[in-house]
């Protein structure tokens, strides 16, 4: 047995690089058949001996490359272009083609491709996604299935599934309901859960679930893909729902992740309630994001010194990502200082788009925003807020772009000496500021980060590298360190784990370019340590289900992740 407790057919893990392998598919994969299959496919580095035994001569241009030089031709190619959905475009039909390749890509260029493959230009690829759409990429479970979810997840070849991205498409980013084409963010996810945190390519699914759309757009728009039709909602929506969580856990069993991506609020909280007792769930969105921040912000306190309970916090944004990231904060509060966690949700503050959640407007508020709505006179705005609250940490959440003006940001500077600023809206036209006018405007003092990337500002003859709070940092770690460990469910302080594991790899010299993220170059060393640290906490708690517990956790993950390079066939 392999990683994770799922058996490795493939030979896909490091464990296995040396050894000889066989490209089956039903049966040997040869020929034609073997350049179409983009698991076993090299292209133009099957070996002599390779073209001989599986029938390529001829099939393929004598000359043979390495690796290497196919990588460096395709990154020469990819460069040329000048558009960023080509990019997408060109690094989609390298997946369908050759796999390992991709990955290879993907690892090596990490920096250069992650806002490729994923955010900012998924986001218009999913917009798109009708019109530039080749082949099936993942699952589509639409309305018109109920009933037979389970034999829809049957028709999937693989049978080893270990991790599972769901979309219902009802809120893609900060882009809106953008129905079935939501498919782009499972599949973009998941090609990062395999590049970055080393989940074998054929444990991972991609699903979308088609309850309809309320976009106008789409539903007129002739090359629509999914169902033209207005979103279900009420009692249809979660009678699929539930078949469909149902029919995981019968046909992959207790061990595989599922994780809930870009579900609309009222859904997302819902969904992750009701199911976090009875499955393996995880919701990038509220648990992923808040990971990640409170990584930023623990990094962000060794720079600047103070704990976290000594800070006053306001957010601007009070849906999944705002009031999710409130209560990790609350939670490693509380860890830390034994204080309950009702007294630690009393230093954050959070405004939405009617002001300030208080005390007064309760009643009217959705239940995930009660917990914070604290003692004080209503305001309306951001700037009365910060002016009243005067806090040290502002983070944005909102979705809407522009909304840290020039006044917020001086206003935060004039209180604070070092502000802690996080805009982590995406795409980057979201964003509630950009790194230069949060530099500017604090006149170089502020600690910030953002959702997408921003290009180093210089301010004053000093250069300042903003941090890009990404999900991408924690949630491929941490799915990973779920599948090592065998976890049966997911608990708040394994989310915990993650982000003091990865505020532990920012290292002085980040902080002396102002950065409180480590670069993403080595992303697949940090998944390993997170992954480490989320498997023991598991282990901790009496989640995992794989045992003996290994004696190095850090070793085993590494051992566990998937490798790109080629491997040789017999």
């Amino acid at each position: 047995m392999a990683g994770g407790g799922v058996e490795d057919v493939y030979g896909e893990d490091r464990a296995t690089e040396e050894q000889l392998i066989t490209p089956w598919s039903f049966s040997v994969a040869s020929g034609h058949q073997l350049l179409r299959d983009p698991r076993h496919n090299k292209g133009l580095a099957f070996s002599e001996a390779e073209r001989d035994a599986h029938y390529l001569r001829g099939l393929l241009p004598p000359a043979i490359v390495s690796q290497e030089h196919q990588e460096k031709k395709i990154m020469h190619n990819l460069r040329s272009y000048t558009v960023p959905l080509h990019r997408y475009v060109a690094m989609m039909d390298l997946q369908e083609r050759n796999e390992r390749l991709f990955y290879k890509l993907l690892i090596d260029n990490v920096e250069e491709l992650l806002p490729v493959v994923y955010t900012p230009v998924v986001g218009e690829a999913c917009q798109k996604y009708g019109s530039i759409y080749r082949r099936p990429q993942g699952l589509y479970i639409s309305l018109k299935d109920k009933g037979k979810v389970l034999e829809v997840l049957k028709n999937w070849p693989e049978r080893s599934i270990q991790v599972i991205v769901v979309t219902d498409g009802e809120r893609i980013l900060g882009l809106g309901d953008l129905g079935c084409q939501g498919m782009g963010i499972p599949v973009g996810k998941l090609s990062l859960y395999t590049a970055l945190g080393g989940v074998r390519p054929s444990a991972c699914l991609p699903i979308t679930i088609d309850v309809g759309t309320n976009n106008e757009t789409l539903l007129n728009d002739e090359y629509y893909i999914g169902l033209r039709q207005r979103r279900a909602t009420g009692e249809e929506y979660h009678e699929l729902l539930q078949e469909f969580m149902n029919a995981v856990k019968q046909n992959y069993g207790e061990k595989v992740l599922v994780q809930f991506e870009d579900f609309a609020n009222h859904n997302a909280f819902d969904l992750l309630a009701k199911y976090s007792k009875s499955h393996l769930v995880f919701n990038d969105d509220i648990q992923g994001t808040a990971s990640v921040v409170l990584a930023g912000l623990l990094a962000a306190l060794r720079m600047i010194g103070g704990g976290l309970v000594d800070q006053t916090y306001l957010f601007l944004g009070a849906g999944e990502a705002g009031t999710g990231i409130a209560e990790l904060i609350a939670l490693e509060m509380s860890k830390h200082t034994e204080l309950p966690v009702d007294d630690c949700r009393k230093k954050i503050w959070l405004v939405d788009s009617k002001g300030l959640l208080v005390e007064s407007r309760k009643e009217s508020l959705q239940h995930f925003k009660k917990p914070f709505a604290h003692e004080h006179e209503e305001l309306k705005t951001l700037l009365e807020a910060v002016q009243s609250i005067k806090p040290t940490v502002l983070i944005g959440t909102s979705g809407v772009g522009k909304t840290f003006t020039q006044e917020v940001i001086e206003a935060m500077a004039s209180f604070n000496e070092k502000p802690v600023i996080f805009s982590l809206s995406n795409p980057t036209s979201h964003s509630e500021c950009t790194a230069e006018e949060a530099y500017t405007w604090s006149k170089g003092t502020a600690v910030f980060a953002s959702g997408s990337p921003f290009d180093p500002v210089e301010y004053e003859g000093k250069t300042f590298v903003p941090g890009q709070s990404n999900n991408a940092y924690v949630f491929p770690g941490f799915g990973l360190g779920v599948v090592i460990s065998g976890a049966i469910r997911v608990h708040d302080d394994m989310l915990l784990a993650a982000s003091e594991a990865l505020a532990e790899e920012a290292t002085q010299e980040n902080f002396d370019k102002g950065l409180i993220f480590p670069p993403f170059t080595n992303i697949r060393k940090i998944s390993a340590s997170i992954a480490a640290k989320v498997a023991a906490k598991a282990y901790d708690l009496g989640l995992a289900s794989r045992l003996p517990r290994p004696d190095d956790l850090v070793k085993y993950a590494e051992s566990c992740m998937y490798t790109p390079l080629y491997r040789s066939y017999r």
